[in-house]
């Protein structure tokens, strides 16, 4: 039986795929529901390995899309992540909020688990990302923004979609408790800092993950046939990590 994990090398206008075998060897140091994350996001694509071309300009061994999290299981898989995260993050937050677009359904998802699995049923709301003038008008959709809001989004690069959500929440009148992504690449920004740090630093919030890139490379040292990605992630951290 074929194995549903692959190398992909970017070739230019041709991106090649070259299986591996996989053995299924848990990583012990992961938290239950980072390595169910991880392997659903080695089996769908989501986590690819190989060379990939960033907006940056860097060479990065591995590339993240949640994007490919795109059936309902898989869905489900991801919402029990967020959520389980969430709970474990130590954050104090009344509802949710899903910045437009991706973040609308990892927040919908984000609230059935605590829901159904935490015995949280908290309301959460998300943004359009133009203004409706009729019906309802206005860019909110859901619940009233109010008390401690918990930001729920892919991952933090420029930061732009999660800093018009926390004018948005200030705006309504409450308080951001913090931002939930799931992936941080743990690597510099323009400056110092990466990406989360900045943004913490300019705007006092936390930022918490799922995984972060420590997490992705403990998960690929657990596979003994991608002990060699672990490798070039680790000199890709020397390089470029906080």
């Amino acid at each position: 039986m074929g194995s549903p994990y692959a190398l992909e090398r970017n070739t230019g206008e041709h991106i090649r795929y070259d299986p591996v075998p996989v053995s299924h060897l848990p990583a012990p140091m992961l938290l239950p529901h980072q390595r169910s994350f991880l392997d659903l996001a080695l089996q769908r694509g989501v986590l690819r390995f190989g060379e990939f071309t960033l907006k940056s300009g860097r060479a990065s061994p591995y590339f993240f899309n949640l994007g490919r999290m795109d059936s309902g299981a898989a869905l489900a898989t991801v919402g029990d992540a967020y959520g389980a995260a969430a709970m474990q993050s130590g954050l104090g937050f009344d509802m949710l909020f899903g910045p437009a677009y991706k973040g609308i359904p990892l927040a919908a998802a984000c609230a059935i688990s605590l829901a159904r699995a935490h015995d949280r049923d908290l309301p959460w709301a998300y943004n359009r990302k133009e203004a409706k003038d009729h019906g309802e008008g206005g860019v909110l959709v859901g619940a009233p923004l109010q008390g401690r809001v918990l930001i729920v989004d892919d991952v933090i690069t420029a930061g732009t979609a999660v800093r018009e959500s926390l004018r948005i929440i200030r705006d309504a009148g409450a308080q951001p408790a913090g931002v939930l992504v799931a992936l941080d690449r743990q690597e510099r920004g323009g400056g110092d800092l990466s990406a989360t740090q900045e943004l913490t630093a300019e705007h006092g919030v936390p930022v918490v993950a799922i995984v972060g890139l420590s997490d992705v490379m403990e998960f690929a040292g657990g596979h003994p046939d991608l002990a060699g990605q672990r490798e070039r992630m680790a000199a890709y951290r020397a390089r470029y990590g906080v």
